[in-house]
Parts: C-alpha cells; structure tokens; sequence
C-alpha cells in the first residue's frame, strides 16, 4: 500500500510531492512550486513556476518584481488542477489575503497543508475552511496552552481609547507590513474609527495593493506629509522595525503599541520598549490548533514549525498519531524579512 510519504515528503528545501513533482512553499529555487500565502519565508521567488491564489500571485508580483517566476497559474478556492499523478486543489486559510491551505490527492489518499492558518474572522481574508484528510500537516507558531489569543475587538478598542485620554499624542502602532498592518486598520474601521489613519511609507505598497483587491481600508494618508499637530490624537501605523528608529522621533509623544501574538509575554513587550502591546495574531492559539486536530481527526498529524513538540504531546494524548518535521526556513510569526519584526521573539516556555 501507497504509505503517506509516497505523496508528500520533508527534503532540506521543503515538503515533496514525488507524483506530482512539485514542492510546497520551498525555501530555495525549485522547478515547479505551490506556495500558500504571499509571507516571504513561504512565498520566495526564483521558482520555474508557481501556483497560488490570485492574489498571492500578486504580492509576490509587489514585493520581488513582476519576473518573480517565468510561469505563475492562479488558482481559484475550490479549484482542482492535475499536476502529473497527482490531483492539488486549495482552500481558505484565513491568515492572511489569499492564503490557502494545498490540498493533494493521490493514489487514494488526501493530505492537506495548512500553510500557516487562524480560525478565528478576519475582515480582510477568507474564513479557514475545514478539509476532512488523511494527514493534517500543521504548524505550532504558538502551540503552548499559555498562547490563548484574547478578543480581537478588545485589544483595539484600547488603541481607541487612548487617543481619547491623550488626544495631544499619537499612538504609533507596530504591526507586520503584510496582513497584520491591513487586518488592524480594518479592524479599526470596524470599531468605527473614520478618521485618516497615517502610514510609514513601508505601509504604503501593501495597502495599496489590498485596497486595489477589494479591501476596503478607508483614509490612508503618509506620516511624512504631516506635521505633528496633524498627527496629534491620530493613529500612525509602522512596521516594528520602525518603533525605536529615528522616524518616529518626528511624532508628537507616541504611545507605542505592537500587535503580535507574542505581546502575551509581558517579558517581551518591556524588553521591546512597548507601552500598549496589543495581543492581535494571524496565528492559530492553542486553543485553535487543538480544536482544529479534534474537528479533522486525520489518521496522522505533521507539525512543520513552531512548538512542535509540545502539540505532538498533546495529541498523543488525545489519541491522535503526530509527529514533529523540523523544517527549517520558516519564521514564527510573520516572516515578513528586514521591514517586518525588529523584535525578536523569546523563548515562551
């Protein structure tokens, strides 16, 4: 009988798929790859040729160049394509616009990768969407049960107020320039929040492009056009590398926030200078991973990145078959290279 990783195996430059020889988000050139979302540790260029939702094809088209592979084939959710013996298909994975979970069947059986992947609404994506499957192969970004992600609406409306105790000073949001940055203004506009939101230039091409995809994000206007009576009472979003530079100087008394799933460490919002962490993640939490493995159930569970081994315990424990692959290449939150985390993430155990 066909076993498991005869359809997908871990090499040293990311998962194989040997019937349909092809590689899923490969960290180094390969002939022929799937790529789940436009991150750059999963979405690189130099590929013969890539196949992605539409408007991953887009991002990776923004941020490597429009020659960022000689052959792209956009892909619609849902969508089945045959890529010599094997059949690959993608579906939502609500992490950020365009991601997908690759879905490969072959010789029988289904093995789906999630890619990276939240469960919980996010107004500028597709909801995940659950794929029954043989294997699950997932990632553990913050698969310890200290990791439970709180309200998103909870977490900005501290942001909103305040601006309303200091409305001489700004609050200067840290957030990853791809997906989090777009995912907080949205959620902003949510609150109800109409006012400009002021960008880094960082910002700009990225916002751009979702806005020019169909997310709406309202009034966007760049930081370095305004002078800092503009600025006071405003929202400024920047990219976290930003934060403590001299850019930010020019604000008028910044509040410092920072949305990322890892401002649960009150540890690392001190070490990083952060006043106002905003606990905000496009990662699944603890409590996600594991209703997730509970809800598919797969015959196996492969951990990529992240904490392996402590969801590998977890569903031992609960009857599942797991196993941890250590792939290396891929960062834990975001990925988003130089203009994304200037904060480095600690230990969370």
């Amino acid at each position: 009988m066909t076993s498991f990783t005869d359809i997908l195996c871990p090499t040293p430059q990311g998962l194989y798929c040997p019937p349909g020889d092809f590689f899923i988000d490969p960290t180094r050139p390969s002939p022929r790859a799937v790529v789940t979302h436009g991150h750059s540790d999963h979405a690189r260029a130099g590929h013969g040729s890539v196949l992605a939702t539409a408007e991953t094809l887009a991002i990776m088209g923004a941020r490597y160049g429009e020659a960022f592979t000689p052959a792209r084939q956009a892909a619609r959710y849902g969508e089945k394509h045959r890529i010599g013996d094997a059949t690959v298909w993608l579906s939502p994975a609500g992490h950020v616009l365009g991601s997908a979970q690759a879905v490969i069947e072959a010789h029988g059986r289904r093995i789906v990768v999630s890619g990276d992947y939240k469960r919980r609404p996010d107004p500028t994506c597709a909801p995940f969407e659950p794929v029954p499957c043989d294997v699950f192969v997932t990632e553990a970004t913050f698969g310890l049960p200290v990791f439970r992600h709180p309200d998103d609406g909870k977490e900005v409306a501290k942001v909103l107020h305040t601006l309303e105790l200091f409305p001489e000073r700004c609050v200067l949001v840290g957030a990853y320039a791809l997906g989090k940055a777009q995912r907080i203004i949205a959620l902003f506009r949510r609150a109800g929040h109409d006012a400009p939101i002021y960008l880094h230039g960082a910002l700009e091409k990225l916002c751009g492009l979702y806005t020019s995809l169909g997310v709406e994000l309202g009034d966007l206007r760049l930081a370095k056009d305004a002078d800092k009576v503009e600025l006071m009472g405003r929202i400024v979003m920047a990219p976290p590398s930003a934060l403590g530079d001299r850019w930010s100087r020019r604000l008028p008394e910044p509040v410092t926030a920072f949305a990322s799933g890892w401002m649960r460490v009150r540890a690392r919002a001190r070490q990083g200078g952060i006043e106002l962490p905003l606990v905000i993640s496009d990662h699944a939490d603890w409590d996600e991973l594991t209703a997730t493995l509970t809800e598919l159930s797969p015959q196996e569970v492969w951990v990529t990145h992240g904490r392996e081994d402590a969801l590998v315990h977890w569903a031992g424990l609960n009857g599942l078959k797991a196993k941890p692959l250590h792939l290396a290449g891929y960062d834990e939150e975001g990925g988003e290279g130089p203009e994304g985390d200037g904060l480095k993430p600690p230990e969370a155990a």
